[in-house]
């Protein structure tokens, strides 16, 4: 197989990494990639996954027999649909099917549709209307854009001056969904398809706020577990009753079938699991701790997944635990400096997986190209050995104003101890 991994995140270098190992590799290429991907494959740095023409150039150049496509931009954009035209092998979703994430409208209409439970939801096109609807509502209210927002694109509170402060900026360029407010803990659940079978996966959590005990404002995912001790059998059954099973029907009955990653993400409440949103990808810094343990050669999965063979596939998962710490630059997600010289240190275990994100070298030296700029991951079958072992390792990542959250999966364990 010859592997082109459209991305330049920490994803991509999981995604990457994971096809490294593979036995039937004969060429791994990663556009644009970055500094991490470097060490594993070929980056093409002059490669946007959005540039279509230079994606199936690289393609025809290289001799590409399998495209990854792991950031949700060029999907929404279509590049499938041109793999496709070009009879190019690639897992990720048709243009129409990426709707599910790129259009939080499309994705909540679909859900209803189907009878998937989920938030209570209004949708709005002229602040007027928006206004006069959360002035009237009392409580807190979650206020989501309705086009892709790289993560950033939901705001919840219970002032109603800032709820209409955020709403305002949205509805100048977009339309907005403005659904109730559900308490409870989230988890993400991925499934791979292959257009007609599907595979769950272990389930995660990511810690999307950027301050310890889930404060502060929404980030793109500071870190992640997998799998959720606290998720039960019983409650593993509800999610592929309710949820999982409806979902696939859906996607077969409207036409939306395809073969990639199919992402859940829920929030567990009293009244049982509901579904918040639909990607169409591997999340990140999910995808960071979630792969480490596919132990099945990824290569063989990723062509079972274009074959139509999944039903038939051998799954194997490690029984060990994930914990992943997101490093980033001093201000995110806000304004943050880049090209900041880092400094690895030769202490990090050789069993502690590094993942760059936004990285690149200059001048032979590793240099901070973003906010979010490494995930670090440590496995056990203790996941509090786990937790030991990547707060160990992180400090040995360092640039100026770095910065990590130190709580990563502890809300949910009781009896974990301080580091």
């Amino acid at each position: 197989m010859r592997v082109l991994v459209l991305g330049s995140g920490a994803r991509e270098h999981a995604v990457a990494w994971k096809f490294s190992l593979s036995k039937r590799i004969s060429g791994l290429y990663i556009a644009p990639g970055n500094a991490g991907t470097d060490e594993i494959g070929e980056n093409l740095p002059d490669v946007s996954p959005l540039d279509t023409e230079a994606v199936l150039r690289v393609c025809r150049d290289k001799h590409i027999s399998h495209v990854f496509v792991g950031p949700e931009q060029p999907l929404d954009a279509g590049i499938i649909d041109a793999l496709t035209e070009e009879d190019i092998p690639a897992v990720g979703p048709h243009r129409q099917a990426a709707r599910l994430e790129s259009s939080k409208v499309f994705s909540k209409r679909f859900m209803n549709t189907y009878g998937i439970p989920t938030a209570d939801a209004r949708e709005f096109v002229n602040f007027q209307d928006f206004k006069q609807y959360v002035v009237n509502t009392s409580g807190s209210l979650v206020i989501k854009k309705n086009g892709l927002a790289a993560g950033k694109g939901v705001f919840e509170s219970d002032d109603t001056e800032e709820l209409l402060r955020f709403g305002r900026s949205v509805l100048k360029d977009d339309t907005l969904l403005v659904e109730e407010f559900l308490q409870g803990w989230e988890i993400s659940v991925f499934a791979i398809t292959d257009g007609n079978s599907y595979i769950v996966l272990p389930h995660c959590a990511d810690f999307k706020k950027a301050g310890e005990d889930d404060t502060g404002p929404n980030t793109g995912g500071m870190g992640a577990i997998c799998p959720v001790p606290i998720v039960t059998t019983s409650l593993k059954q509800e999610i592929r009753t309710c949820i999982i099973e409806p979902t696939f029907r859906g996607l077969r009955e409207s036409g939306l079938s395809y073969k990639g990653v199919v992402y859940f993400g829920l929030m567990i409440t009293e009244n049982g699991p509901k579904l918040l949103e639909y990607n169409v990808r591997f999340g990140d810094p999910e995808a960071q701790v979630l792969l480490p343990l596919i132990q099945s050669d990824f290569g063989n999965l990723s062509d079972s997944i274009i074959r139509g063979t999944l039903d038939t596939f051998p799954l194997r998962v490690s029984d060990n635990s994930a914990v992943g710490v997101v490093i980033a630059s001093g201000g995110y997600p806000d304004k943050y400096n880049k090209m900041l010289p880092v400094t690895i240190s030769e202490k990090i275990a050789n069993d502690v997986c590094v993942f760059h994100a936004s990285t690149v070298l200059k001048n032979g030296r590793i240099h901070t190209n973003g906010g979010r700029c490494f995930t670090v991951v440590g496995t056990n079958k203790d996941i509090i050995k786990a937790y030991t072992k990547v707060y160990n390792a992180v400090p040995e990542i360092s640039f100026r104003q770095s910065w990590y959250r130190k709580d990563i999966a502890k809300k949910f364990f009781y009896d974990l101890q301080e580091v």
